[in-house]
């Protein structure tokens, strides 16, 4: 990607342990607190399996305390990376929302490690990255993009970029009233109905995401030659069907909550090559 030393976004907080240790952590063992099972509930909610915040409540993994917030160091290249993404995102969103008539609320973006606090509960690195809606906040565990480019084989930065953007798209769900009409309706179906709206909603999330590529790169000529393959080998790494043949051998579709690689590349590509909102709608697609 091209920035050219650009703008940083103010809404980057840095919760990360300093010094190889874990600042701000605590340890705890054998407990499942209501807010675990408050974060477990929203990690089925946006298709992580629930199973991977009671384990590590229960096997001891970090529990963050509260922490002064702080920006990022100015030399680390990876937060800095992420927070031009973040303002890049900002401004693209600020820009759409006007056109719309609309006002764009920023979300905020905190970098932890291993595990803290949100409004949704403990957050775990185990999820992966994940927005939550409680507080309007992306968290992201940085070690997930060497867990992208090794266990994914999806390097380069803008498979990076797209991680962040997909997250911002699910704020931009939220401020669109999206997210509480999907966890509306999820409340009154079955469970495989459930997972099936859980993938529209996170293929417009990837829509969302092309959608901001392409008008910042019309905007500010931000993408460079292999920039696009880099984000749909992304989409493509972490698509349902990918991840359960790795993980168990075969797919069972009526679990998907994601969406297959083939329809996450799909949608990325579709924000991408309209740049409109309005092409989105994966809730009124007949195929996805």
């Amino acid at each position: 990607m091209r920035f050219d030393n650009g703008r940083q976004s103010d809404n980057v907080e840095d919760r990360r342990g300093a010094g190889g240790g874990r600042s701000g952590i605590r340890m705890g063992r054998g407990k499942i607190g209501i807010g675990t099972i408050v974060l477990a509930l929203v990690a089925m909610y946006f298709g992580v399996d629930p199973s991977l915040v009671l384990n590590s409540a229960l096997t001891g993994a970090p529990v963050a305390t509260e922490a002064p917030a702080r920006v990022p160091p100015g030399n680390d290249a990876e937060a800095r990376f992420v927070s031009m993404v973040l303002a890049d995102t900002e401004d693209t969103w600020h820009a759409l929302f006007q056109q719309g008539g609309g006002r764009y609320v920023e979300p905020k973006l905190v970098l932890f490690t291993g595990a803290t606090r949100t409004a949704c509960g403990m957050g775990q690195a185990a999820m992966g990255p994940f927005y939550c809606p409680g507080d309007r906040t992306v968290y992201i565990d940085l070690a997930f993009y060497d867990e992208l480019r090794t266990r994914f084989r999806a390097p380069g930065d803008f498979a990076q970029a797209y991680v962040i953007a997909h997250e911002v798209g699910h704020h931009v769900q939220n401020l669109l009233g999206i997210s509480d009409k999907v966890q509306t309706m999820r409340q009154r179906v079955s469970e495989a109905e459930g997972n099936a709206l859980s993938v529209r909603l996170e293929l417009q999330a990837d829509c969302f995401s092309g959608v901001w590529a392409h008008h910042a790169d019309r905007a500010r000529q931000v993408l460079e030659a292999g920039d696009v393959d880099e984000a749909l080998g992304a989409a493509a790494a972490i698509g349902d069907d990918r991840l359960q043949q790795q993980a168990q051998g075969y797919a069972v579709p009526d679990s998907f909550t994601h969406g297959s690689s083939a329809q996450r590349v799909r949608w990325f590509k579709r924000g991408l090559e309209t740049g409109a909102l309005k092409s989105c709608d994966t809730f009124a697609a007949k195929a996805l």
